[in-house]
C-alpha cells in the first residue's frame, strides 16, 4: 500500500508504471499464448476498463462523510477520489486477469 501511495504521488510516476505493466502485461500474454499484439492490446484495453469501473467505489467517502461539504457540490461527491491510485491497481488487476483470460481461454490467433 505504502509502494502505491508513493508511485501515485506524482502523474509521471503513475503513469511510467501504468504503462510498464501494461506493456509487460500485453508481451507476456501475446508470447505465452499465442495472441497477436493487436488481439492482445485490445482485449487488456477491454479488462481494463472494465476493472476500473469495478475498482473506482473501494475506499470512497463522500463530502458528507467527511464533513467537508464544498460550497456548490453535491454532497455525495468524493471528498478524495484517489484517481491515481486506482489507475495503478486497476493496471495490476487487468494485468492479472488478462493473463488467466490468456491461459484460461482459447484466444489464440485474436
Amino acid at each position: 500500500m505504502a509502494l502505491i501511495r508513493l508511485a501515485a504521488a506524482s502523474f509521471w510516476t503513475t503513469f511510467a508504471l501504468v504503462a510498464l505493466v501494461t506493456v509487460a502485461a500485453i508481451t507476456i500474454t501475446v508470447q505465452a499464448f499465442g495472441l497477436r499484439i493487436t488481439g492482445g492490446i485490445a482485449l487488456y484495453f477491454v479488462i481494463w476498463w472494465t476493472v476500473l469501473f469495478a475498482v473506482l467505489p473501494f475506499g470512497v467517502r463522500s463530502q458528507a462523510e467527511a464533513g467537508d461539504v464544498v460550497s456548490g457540490s453535491e454532497p455525495g461527491a468524493p471528498a478524495a477520489p484517489a484517481l491515481r491510485e486506482k489507475a495503478i491497481w486497476t493496471t495490476f488487476l487487468a494485468a492479472v486477469v488478462l493473463m488467466v483470460a490468456g491461459a484460461l481461454l482459447p484466444l489464440s490467433g485474436l
